[in-house]
């Protein structure tokens, strides 16, 4: 099947020339954790997990506690769940992986194992049996009709460890974002659990959902802690904080105003042309992040004035994607070599269960980056292309250093380098 077309159609008024690019350094603030594992350890040791698992340790030698390991690319997460298993043996229990991803992988166990694979996480690296099973059981309603959901060897464990990081959601943006009590309310739902959340829609409405079906899990007396990390910038860890259960939900909010601060950004506000480079689930839920980019492509949401680009160019499929393109909609033109690459199943599935079909609907599709990125400028309709206002990342999770053509370049950058045009190989790839 061919989708797309190989090179722009003719007829399209394609630029003459290009704007040159210039290599920026951008600063931002920098806390960062020296010794991840130490961290974990002093943190968990605080929340006192030995006698934390002292009364589900009742009648069972060495109480069974379920560690969640989530989906997305947390930069020390081996070494955060590596050490948690450690301190859950130390504290006298037996620690078991549970893969916590809601329907990420293709909504299967193999999908799920594969994914956590390409984030390093197996039984081999963090010293701990690894489950990945889909099923799921009830472990309550709550007083609106809530289930909460929860997988089934979590739930048949003597405690559970809920561990995952704090920052802006891509469907939601108040009083708390991604963390913790998304994990209990969607990750550990496996399909089930993100179908009902997502069936809220966007907003409050998801937030209020994610809290009530949290703390609802959180009456069960089975969660013994909560390991949050926070992020900086630079996409390393900055704080890591151990939460008793009672404390979750409100020391949450707090932790997510934290991470909201130290967000990596945009070099500029306004911009003619965002090129992505590489979009996946590995830097974002939604391939690149929302918060980012400034686009949501959700029916009924209005869109942030800032930041915008009047078009996004996304180029290329991360591996460790496995294939699932969601958020492939929130671009406005992509690449044949990138469409061949994606899983349409577990893309479809995951934007079905999300409810955000736009962010599913393939873009303008061109057989090369060269194509995909003059076609794009075409599209504008500028006066003097050679003046076009482009931003290019990497991705959305890596902002440290990006590129901004010269109309952008202004005294507040760092800038690194001699202005360059962008430049391709013989195949039209992007160098």
């Amino acid at each position: 099947m061919v989708i797309g077309v190989e090179r722009v159609p003719t007829g399209v008024a394609l630029p003459a020339a290009l704007p040159r690019m210039v290599r920026v350094h951008q600063r931002f603030a920098r806390p960062r954790v020296a010794d991840v594992a130490g961290a974990v350890r002093d943190a968990l040791r605080r929340l006192d997990l030995r006698g934390r698992l002292a009364a589900p340790g009742v009648g069972r030698p060495r109480p069974r506690v379920a560690i969640t390991a989530g989906s997305r690319g947390i930069r020390d997460i081996v070494p955060v769940l590596r050490q948690a298993a450690a301190e859950v043996r130390a504290a006298g229990g037996e620690p078991l992986l549970i893969g916590a991803m809601g329907s990420h992988g293709g909504g299967t166990e193999e999908g799920q194992r594969r994914l956590l694979a390409h984030l390093g996480i197996t039984p081999e690296t963090i010293g701990a049996p690894l489950s990945a099973s889909m099923e799921t059981v009830e472990m309550g309603r709550t007083a609106r009709g809530f289930v909460a959901y929860c997988d089934k060897i979590a739930a048949s464990c003597d405690a559970i460890l809920v561990v995952n990081r704090v920052k802006p959601h891509t469907g939601f943006s108040d009083p708390f974002g991604s963390g913790l009590m998304k994990m209990l309310g969607v990750g550990l739902g496996k399909a089930p659990g993100a179908t009902q959340i997502h069936r809220e829609g966007a907003g409050d409405p998801m937030a209020r959902a994610i809290r009530e079906i949290a703390e609802l899990v959180l009456s069960t007396g089975r969660v013994v802690g909560g390991l949050a990390v926070i992020e900086n910038a630079y996409d390393e860890t900055a704080r890591i904080v151990a939460v008793p259960p009672d404390r979750i939900p409100d020391e949450e909010i707090a932790l997510f105003g934290e991470a909201r601060a130290l967000m990596p950004r945009l070099p500029v506000e306004a911009m003619d042309l965002l090129i992505v480079d590489e979009i996946g689930k590995n830097y974002s839920g939604t391939g690149m992040d929302v918060n980012v980019i400034g686009r949501w492509r959700i029916a009924g949401v209005p869109e942030p004035a800032a930041p915008h680009a009047e078009r996004i160019v996304a180029l290329r499929l991360s591996e460790a994607s496995e294939g699932n393109a969601q958020g492939i909609g929130l671009a406005d033109f992509t690449t044949r070599a990138l469409v061949d690459r994606i899983d349409f199943a577990a893309t479809y599935l995951n934007c079905i269960v999300s409810t955000y079909v736009q962010r599913a609907m393939l873009p303008i599709v061109l057989g090369t980056e060269r194509d995909a990125i003059l076609a794009a400028l075409g599209s504008l309709g500028l006066a003097d292309p050679a003046r076009a206002r482009i931003v290019r990342i990497s991705s959305t999770l890596h902002l440290e250093h990006v590129s901004v053509s010269e109309p952008l370049a202004g005294t507040e950058m760092t800038v690194e380098g001699e202005p360059e045009a962008l430049r391709f190989d013989g195949a039209g790839r992007l160098r």
